[in-house]
């Protein structure tokens, strides 16, 4: 009996457990893709418009009109909503004469805390599911490949004269499981890693402003403080 040994064959002759398994990786697969392509873009995003804001942050403008202008927008990404956070808190208190530049600049770094938890938290989205696909995909099609061959073995029970030729073809359909399997992991665990370090180093350029710019709102908090004692 003619057996088609095409890549479709064997899996349209697989046990429908197998299928379902090769289904399963098939669309874990799509998926990671999906977040694989989706995260290297808001990651790529994220990097630039932190050096652009850096690079204006830096140049010596006036820290009020870089709030006015950052403020305006839509949705402030990033470093640009840390900064925003900060700020606002360091206006809102420095109009109250009372409160101490001390605790202007420490109700400042806890806004931008927060501000930066959240831009952690969702940089930081769909890493969990490509870690949960690079660790699970390999046993899953294991699983699958396990399956298929014990079925092959099963069947060698019903034929009078037990040949390779016989067995080949079910050990070939689960095998493809195995391969599915690899084939959803690598990408995922590659991207995985790579995306880690990625946002570790934005998380620590975020930590790393926030503590200057802390440093900067503390500052001028003291100066304007004892501007006015001097005035007075």
């Amino acid at each position: 009996m003619h057996v088609d040994t095409s890549i479709l064959g064997l899996i349209g002759n697989a046990s429908l457990l197998v299928q379902l398994v090769m289904l399963l990786l098939l669309v874990a697969s799509v998926v990671s893709w999906t977040m694989i392509v989706s995260k290297w873009k808001i990651i790529r995003d994220a990097r630039n418009l932190a050096n652009v804001f850096e690079d204006n942050f830096w140049s010596g403008t006036d820290l009020t009109s870089l709030y006015e202008k950052v403020r305006l927008k839509r949705d402030p990404p990033g470093m640009e909503r840390i900064f925003i956070a900060g700020f606002k808190e360091y206006v809102r208190l420095h109009r109250q004469h009372k409160v101490s530049p001390i605790a202007i600049s420490d109700t400042a770094l806890r806004s931008m805390k927060v501000a930066m938890s959240r831009e952690v938290e969702a940089l930081e989205h769909y890493l969990s599911f490509l870690a949960t696909v690079g660790s699970t995909s390999p046993y899953i099609g294991l699983f699958g490949t396990v399956w298929g061959i014990m079925n092959s073995f099963r069947a060698l029970a019903d034929v009078q004269q037990a040949t390779l030729s016989a067995v080949a073809p079910g050990i070939a359909e689960a095998l493809i499981a195995t391969a599915m399997g690899l084939f959803a992991a690598i990408p995922a665990v590659i991207a995985y890693n790579r995306y880690s370090t990625d946002v570790e180093r934005l998380v620590i350029r975020y930590d790393n402003f926030v503590e200057e710019f802390t440093a900067l709102l503390q500052r001028q908090a003291l100066t304007k403080d004892m501007d006015m004692q001097a005035s007075a």
